[in-house]
C-alpha cells in the first residue's frame, strides 16, 4: 500500500507532493469526507461523474488475501495498531470494521512453533496476513528496538521463514526517503527508460553543492523539510518565516552540509494561492446555494 501525496497548481497540473510507504495514513479520511460530501451537496454527485471510493476496503482486503501464503486456503487477516494513544486509532479501527477483520495490539499475538497466532476467547487462532500499522522499529523487539511493547516477538523469524505475510514489509520505508523522492523521475528514466507521468514538485538536494548555494540564497521562497522527519516537525516555511528563523536555520551548515535536507522552490506558495481560492469559491458556492434556497436566517 501507498499513499501518495498530490497537490494542483492554478495551472490545473497535478504534482507528487511526497510518497508514503512505511505506514501510509489518511484514506479513512477520505471515505468518511465523502459521505459528508454527499450528504450536503447531494446534487452536485447527482449532475457529476464523480467516482466512488466506497469500495476501498474492498480492496484493500483483497489485496491483503492475495499476500498470505499459498498453502492457506482460507486466510485470517488482522490489523495490528499500537493502540488507542495512537493519533491513527481511529483510521485502524475504521479499516479494521469495514474490512470484518480482528484490529489487534502486540499483546494480542503470540509467535508459536513458527507460526504467529491470535490470543482469542475460544484460544489461541492461526493469523496468516497482519497489515501492520506500527514502524519497523518496533515491531519485533527480538529484531529492532529490544524495548519495544508494541510489536511481537519472534514476528521477523515468522516472516522470514514465510509462515506470515506483511503488508507493508518492513524496509519498504526506503521507497519514501525525502532525499529518494528527488531522484524517482531519474530512477523511472533509468530502469523503465520512460519519463514519470506526473512529475515531481521541484527539488533541490543540499548534498549537491548547487543546490545547496541556491537553497541558502532563496530561503525566504522555499520550504524546507528535514529528510529524516515527518509530519511536517523541523520543517522551515520560508514564505511564513521571519529574518531570525531563516537566518538560524542557514547557520545549520552541518546538517545541510550533510545533505539532510529537501528544498522545496517557491512552487508551494502557488499552491497556497491555489488553496485560497479554493477556499473562498467553496463558502461562496455554499452562501449562494443555501440563499437561493431561502435557507439563510
Amino acid at each position: 500500500m501507498t499513499g501518495t501525496d498530490l497537490v494542483r497548481d492554478g495551472n490545473g497540473e497535478f504534482y507528487v507532493l511526497e510518497d508514503n510507504m512505511r505506514c501510509p495514513s489518511g484514506v479513512s479520511y477520505v471515505l468518511e469526507n465523502r459521505q459528508v460530501l454527499k450528504r450536503t451537496f447531494p446534487i452536485v454527485f447527482n449532475t457529476m461523474d464523480v467516482r466512488p471510493v466506497d469500495n476501498y476496503p474492498n480492496w484493500l482486503l483483497e489485496t491483503l488475501l492475495a499476500l498470505a501464503p499459498d498453502h492457506v486456503p482460507d486466510p485470517t487477516v488482522v490489523v495490528l495498531t499500537p493502540g488507542i494513544s495512537n493519533s491513527a486509532y481511529f483510521e485502524h479501527s475504521f479499516l479494521a470494521k469495514q474490512m470484518g477483520v480482528e484490529l489487534v495490539e502486540g499483546s494480542d499475538l503470540v509467535v508459536d512453533n513458527g507460526f504467529v497466532h491470535m490470543r482469542t476467547t475460544r484460544g489461541f487462532e492461526r493469523v496468516d496476513v497482519i497489515y501492520r500499522r506500527i514502524d519497523d522499529d518496533f515491531l519485533d523487539p527480538d529484531c529492532f528496538r529490544a524495548d519495544s511493547l508494541l510489536g511481537v516477538r519472534g514476528l521477523m523469524e515468522a516472516y522470514r521463514a514465510g509462515k506470515v505475510a506483511l503488508a507493508n514489509a518492513p524496509g519498504t520505508g526506503i521507497a519514501d526517503d525525502k532525499a529518494v523522492y528527488a531522484y524517482v523521475p531519474r530512477i523511472i528514466k533509468y530502469y523503465l527508460d520512460q519519463d514519470s507521468i506526473l512529475q515531481n514538485v521541484p527539488t533541490r538536494i543540499c548534498a549537491e553543492e548547487e543546490d545547496r548555494a541556491y537553497v541558502l540564497e532563496n530561503l525566504a521562497s522555499m520550504v524546507v523539510k528535514p529528510v529524516n522527519e515527518s509530519g511536517g516537525y523541523g520543517m522551515l516555511v520560508g514564505p511564513h518565516s521571519t529574518e531570525e528563523e531563516r537566518a538560524d536555520f542557514a547557520e545549520i551548515s552541518e546538517v545541510l552540509d550533510g545533505g539532510l535536507h529537501e528544498y522545496l522552490d517557491g512552487f508551494q506558495t502557488k499552491l497556497n494561492g491555489v488553496g485560497v481560492a479554493i477556499y473562498e469559491t467553496f463558502f461562496a458556492m455554499r452562501a449562494t446555494s443555501f440563499q437561493h434556497q431561502g435557507m439563510i436566517q
